[in-house]
């Protein structure tokens, strides 16, 4: 039995993609993700598949949420001949630009079945609150 791939494109696309990246084992791939809103909090979800947690690596710097993670080829064994091999290994990278609304001090990470989700509340000086209005001729109540 012998496996047969019939996407040449598939093929074109890895390979300017080694061309311009250069070798495999050196490239840093992105990662697809989502994002929303829900509430008070800004939700991510970015697909790391195959990933170890331990490799994942979440920096702010400046506003600038950077997740890092790894992924490790499989090393087949002595008499085990590669086929085909078009899961991406390496350094995955991406960078998300936060806002001056978003608390980064208070940002919450989870991994579970291959997909890291964060969670970034949104900065208290930047939620919606009431003001009282005073109607003229009431007593003057404004402290500093």
């Amino acid at each position: 039995m012998a496996l047969v791939r019939s996407d040449p494109f598939r093929d074109i696309d890895r390979f300017l993609q080694q061309v311009w990246a250069g070798a495999p084992t050196a490239r840093t791939l992105s990662m697809p993700m989502d994002a929303y809103r829900k509430g008070d909090r800004f939700l991510v979800s970015i697909d790391l598949p195959g990933v170890d947690p331990a490799s994942i690596d979440l920096t702010v710097e400046d506003n600038v949420l950077t997740v890092k993670a790894e992924r490790h080829a499989p090393e087949p064994a002595a008499d085990v001949q590669t086929l085909i091999a078009e899961r991406p290994s390496g350094t995955f990278t991406r960078q998300l630009l936060l806002g001056e609304n978003l608390d980064t001090s208070k940002i919450e990470a989870e991994y579970d079945a291959g997909v890291l989700s964060l969670a970034i509340p949104v900065a208290e000086h930047a939620k919606p609150r009431r003001i009282e209005v005073r109607a003229h001729g009431e007593p003057h109540r404004l402290t500093a």
